[in-house]
């Protein structure tokens, strides 16, 4: 508690605190979305792509489901994602007014993908009953990539934030010359982008996952949950020992060009050669650490392959130019609860690996299910802390050793600013409420489906009525008609 009260009375204008509190609620809410909207599509695509090569109905119709959270999952991003677009504006004009265009390109770049993907994601819902079955698949592919464009304008953006380039500054300070393409592609891009797109892909793959794996855990082991719950893990379960490889190089990489950064991720106080890993514990303002788990020589093991590798201390620069004792802390914190859910989720995509390579099967240990019904949310965690270390770490600049956030922050009344929070808040739950409901309608719905399917574990595929359509009656234990629902009647491959 004192940490955090000591980070949130930091010196600094009045608007500060409450335009960084909105801004981190906001960026905290958009990314629990982030991992389905960038990896989603893929996930589904893979589902799909097996119903059709193996004529599988329960497959197709997996994917048909998932269709359909991932427009509503869409909708909602889009609602979150434009709030914090105008927020960059509003909260943080210094910024945009020097900046904007240096950076800028990568929210055009933003705003160009999520275009292109609602019209792909609305022709690929359209097409489950009016396009034939190898045409509507192949208008899917492009949604993964619209998705990975999407990232990849938000990424270059931060990235330029954390190693700006690509310009030059005149007698005023102010940035000419610019380069698009080297403001695009910083040294701190390529780590970023990956690890940041693999984390989504490992995150989204367990998430899905563990709704199946619950439903297993209740009994419900036929092969709709089966499916359900083995393609995503195993997407995730790939990815996972590549992220634990890519976090390694973005950890290295920040070591390279943000030592300050890197000091504040392992509270090292004096710049030195053999030093060694804390793992949590506190830094206090002398320098010292109490607490947590010290490992002698680790650091600068892992930042240099040698134990001879020279770190960079915190005091090796001005008290003003580097994150306070408070905020090191706090990414230290983030940053090992982050490599800590990577290494346990590690050792459970092992654990599904070694089972499935001895036995060609699914682990039958109840654990083991309960372990992935509880990924997905250690996912989306790690996926928070790894936002805080970056976004924190790099105080007190907003870009990088060029603009101080207190520089850039608005001049509104930090009343208002607050009532703005207050208001963003409330609307956030009723939004995030909403979309909890809508999912548990759709769940609702689709058991109810399952149930009036003309046989037990035989599910018609894709389902005769739209998501949001006008629905076909159904009388209470009846199947529905094969022709409800306005399309022609499907067959086992997805036709109409």
């Amino acid at each position: 508690m004192h940490t955090t009260l000591h980070l949130l009375a930091e010196a600094a204008p009045p608007q500060m605190l409450p335009a960084r509190s909105l801004m981190a609620f906001t960026l905290a809410s958009h990314i629990i979305l982030v991992p389905l909207g960038v990896a989603l599509p893929l996930i589904t695509l893979i589902m799909h792509g097996y119903g059709l090569r193996r004529g599988d109905a329960t497959a197709l119709l997996l994917a048909r489901r998932w269709s359909a959270v991932m427009a509503v999952q869409f909708a909602i991003g889009v609602v979150t994602g434009t709030v914090l677009s105008f927020e960059f504006g509003l909260l943080w004009p210094g910024l945009m007014g020097r900046w904007g265009d240096v950076f800028g390109i990568g929210f055009g770049v933003e705003a160009w993908a999520f275009f292109l993907e609602a019209v792909l994601i609305a022709i690929y819902l359209y097409g489950w009953r009016r396009l034939p079955a190898r045409t509507h698949f192949l208008l899917g592919l492009p949604l993964p990539v619209t998705a990975l464009l999407g990232a990849f304008g938000i990424l270059a953006a931060n990235s330029w934030m954390n190693t700006p380039r690509g310009f030059s500054l005149d007698s005023e300070g102010n940035p000419v010359d610019v380069n698009v393409w080297k403001a695009i592609f910083t040294p701190m891009f390529g780590p970023q982008y990956w690890h940041f797109v693999v984390a989504m892909l490992v995150t989204a793959g367990y998430v899905v996952a563990g709704v199946y794996a619950v439903g297993w855990l209740r009994g419900r082991r036929d092969r709709y949950h089966r499916l359900g719950f083995t393609v995503p893990f195993t997407v995730a379960a790939v990815f996972t020992p590549i992220q634990f490889m890519l976090g390694d190089s973005i950890a290295r990489a920040v070591f390279q060009k943000q030592p300050v950064k890197f000091a504040a991720m392992e509270i090292v106080w004096n710049t030195d050669t053999h030093v060694p890993e804390y793992l949590f514990g506190r830094l206090h303002p002398d320098g010292t650490v109490t607490g947590g788990i010290k490992i002698p020589q680790l650091d600068s093991i892992l930042a240099g392959f040698s134990p001879a590798t020279e770190v960079h201390g915190l005091s090796s620069v001005a008290a003003a130019d580097r994150p306070t004792v408070a905020q090191a802390t706090l990414i230290h914190w983030t940053f090992d609860i982050m490599v800590g859910i990577g290494s346990v989720l590690l050792l459970l995509a092992v654990w599904y690996a070694f089972v499935w390579w001895r036995r060609r099967r699914l682990p039958a240990s109840p654990w083991f299910y309960r372990s992935a019904a509880c990924a997905g949310v250690a996912s989306v965690v790690a996926v928070e802390c790894g936002w805080i270390t970056t976004e924190v770490g790099r105080q007190p600049w907003i870009v990088y050793e060029n603009m101080r956030v207190a520089e850039a922050v608005t001049g509104a009344r930090a009343g208002s600013l607050w009532t703005m929070f207050g208001l963003v808040v409330v609307v956030y739950v009723f939004i995030f409420g909403s979309f909890l409901a809508v999912l548990l309608k759709m769940r609702t719905r689709w058991r109810l489906d399952d149930e009036h399917s003309p046989e037990a574990g035989a599910m018609v595929t894709p389902e005769t009525d739209t998501p949001y359509g006008p629905r076909s009656a159904v009388a209470a234990g009846d199947s529905p008609a094969p022709g409800d629902g306005g399309g022609a009647a499907p067959t086992r491959d997805g036709r109409p």
